[in-house]
């Protein structure tokens, strides 16, 4: 049978994992820092089943090791730290995310994340870590067939501490963007013109997904 256009070849070990960030760093005098998290996309139009690896399992806890993504959604892992000492500053640990499709036990693709342990995160020098990370990961959704290029900044966080009134604002239309029926679906009663592409879900959730990271660090 040949396959969905647009759909990329499901062969071992070939298919892109997008996640972000795609490095974690824990501080050992920010209590806040010991808990992160990745976001895991899914731009493909069938399900997929996720698994999360690590080389050092005792330093930490994955809430929803495994799970799966529905298409063009996303799902966020919670990683905790949980052995922060001086003798692990500076040690590099990996976190492997496999993900294989429903009906399948072959690992379709795998992506790898570094996890570090710092003293202080007033001993970092300053640099734009969460900017470059977004910028790393556009690079890699723009190499998909899914994705459309977009501009987005990040919301300042405010001196209360919490999310602005922008924020929500554009979670809230991130949100109404992927209920809105696909481009394509015939048994609809929304208008056409309401009906959006595959690539503008994807941006959505790729919006949205950073909004929360937004939130959850306010």
């Amino acid at each position: 049978m040949q396959q969905q256009s647009g759909q990329p070849e499901l062969v071992e070990g070939s298919l892109p994992v997008f996640v972000f960030p795609t490095e974690l760093v824990f501080y050992a005098d920010e209590q806040t820092s010991h808990k992160q998290v990745l976001t895991l996309y899914n731009p493909y139009e069938f399900a997929l089943k996720f698994k999360v690896l690590c080389t050092a399992p005792n330093k930490y806890t994955v809430v929803d090791a495994t799970g799966a993504v529905k298409p063009q959604c996303c799902v966020d892992i919670v990683i905790r730290h949980k052995d922060v000492r001086a003798c692990h500053y500076g040690v590099s640990d990996k976190f492997r995310l496999q993900v294989s499709e429903q009906s399948q036990r072959k690992a379709l693709g795998r992506k790898e994340v570094t996890a570090t342990l710092r003293p202080s995160a007033a001993q970092e020098p300053s640099s734009p870590r969460p900017q470059e990370e977004e910028r790393q990961m556009r690079e890699q959704l723009a190499d998909s067939v899914f994705f459309e290029q977009t501009t987005f900044q990040t919301e300042s966080r405010s001196q209360s501490g919490g999310p602005s009134l922008l924020t929500v604002l554009l979670g809230l239309v991130c949100m109404a963007a992927l209920m809105l029926p696909t481009l394509g679906e015939q048994e609809s009663t929304v208008p056409v013109y309401l009906h959006l592409s595959v690539t503008k879900k994807l941006v959505a959730a790729y919006v949205l997904g950073l909004l929360t990271m937004v939130i959850l660090r306010t």
